[in-house]
């Protein structure tokens, strides 16, 4: 059998459950082996097994190291100008979030800096994010917009998030929040600049194919559920899909409104209530979490992970990289914190930045496990258990990181 490359002596997480599997969840083999063509994984499990390769293959002994999937951040903001160090000082003194975005901050300040910056000094300010994800195993990211709030800058943000993938081997996934806050100039009007997403912007972005996904900030200082399911409604209409920022600061219903519209996640969640919980299991929406998002606001309202794991609701976890609520560029440390302040499981944690995080994105039969047929993405660990990329702070065990099989 052809393979352009093989990795052997490998201990593999495939994320695929596997009867007799010390680890179900994990799918762990413990002699394994990858094989890859033409980017896509050909054989992946006990290298007994595996077929006889061409001996022009090139081998790769890991020496028994773990090989997981790529890393998946399922969640970002990550293109965007500037920084709000100035309000983490504000609330490090007692001023709450909500304070600060109606009193002209928040997301408004990043705003006015990514308005004023072209899309190469946005390339260039982003560049330095993604390096530090990718250098954790990081083989696929979403990106929103967001921080535009006009069709220009939004534009611009999009057009610089598809480049990134140009400068480095990643696969970027796109998504349009233009529902991200209500823009200067629609003070109190919030149903006008609905207005102009749904009959400019959405089109606009499916037209020129700068995004696959079009996302919504739910939530009493943002948009209502009325005029995110007048967005979602339209987004269909346009072949894209949604996912939606619910629940996170008051109970709006956004999980159940997420699912009305069969959302690929809904993300935050804090304040969902169990009739939420059962409509995102019954619509197949996975709950994303953000726990970086809860630390760094030192919120307190945990989001409801027993009625998830109840409910059989998948659950993703990423790090909403944002300069505002969220200054992280570590997958790894985002798992410890869903872990440490969500009692999540080591497994839900990996399954979470891997399987569950493709699910978030649509892209699970693509990516997020090791399975014959997908990406060859693989992230290469230089530990002894698993655990250990949930367990550590501050400590990056990547051996090597595989995109598309190079």
């Amino acid at each position: 059998m052809h393979a352009d490359r093989i990795w052997r002596n490998a201990r593999l997480a495939t994320f695929k459950p596997q009867p007799g599997a010390s680890n179900d969840g994990v799918g762990a083999v413990e002699r394994g082996l990858v094989a890859a063509a033409a980017g896509r994984i050909l054989y992946c499990g006990e290298e007994s097994r595996a077929p006889e390769f061409s001996p022009t293959a090139e081998r790769i002994d890991c020496e028994g190291r773990w090989i997981t999937p790529g890393l998946i951040d399922c969640h970002t903001h990550l293109v965007y100008a500037g920084d709000r160090a100035a309000e983490f000082e504000q609330r490090l003194a007692g001023v709450t979030y909500e304070a600060i975005a109606r009193a002209g901050g928040g997301i408004a300040a990043s705003v006015r800096a990514t308005r004023a910056a072209s899309e190469e000094q946005l390339i260039a300010a982003t560049l330095p994010r993604l390096d530090a994800l990718l250098a954790e195993g990081l083989t696929t990211i979403e990106i929103k917009s967001g921080y535009g709030l006009e069709w220009p800058t939004e534009r611009r943000m999009l057009l610089a998030a598809g480049a990134l993938a140009a400068r480095r081997r990643v696969r970027v996934a796109r998504t349009f929040l233009g529902a991200h806050a209500l823009p200067p100039g629609f003070a109190g009007d919030a149903d006008a600049y609905v207005e102009q997403l749904c009959e400019d912007m959405i089109p606009r972005v499916a037209q020129e194919k700068l995004a696959e996904i079009v996302d919504a900030y739910c939530e009493r200082i943002a948009f209502s559920p009325a005029q995110v399911a007048r967005l979602f409604a339209v987004a269909k209409q346009h072949g894209l899909g949604v996912k939606l920022h619910a629940d996170q600061l008051s109970d709006l219903g956004g999980a159940a409104l997420a699912a009305q519209f069969k959302a690929l996640s809904a993300d935050h969640l804090e304040y969902t209530n169990e009739a939420g919980v059962a409509a995102l299991a019954a619509a197949g929406t996975t709950a994303v979490l953000l726990p970086a998002a809860f630390y760094f606001l030192r919120e307190t309202r945990l989001p409801p992970v027993d009625l998830l794991r109840q409910h059989r609701v998948p659950i993703a976890v990423a790090t909403d990289s944002n300069p505002g609520t969220a200054p992280i560029t570590s997958l790894l440390l985002a798992m410890n914190m869903a872990a440490t302040c969500f009692r999540l499981t080591v497994d839900e944690c990996l399954a979470g930045v891997t399987r569950e995080a493709a699910r978030a994105l649509g892209l699970l039969n693509e990516i997020g496990t090791l399975e014959v047929g997908k990406w060859c993405d693989l992230a290469v660990w230089d530990i002894d258990r698993p655990a250990e990329l949930v367990y550590r702070l501050g400590f990056n065990p990547l051996h090597a990181r595989v995109w598309r099989g190079q």
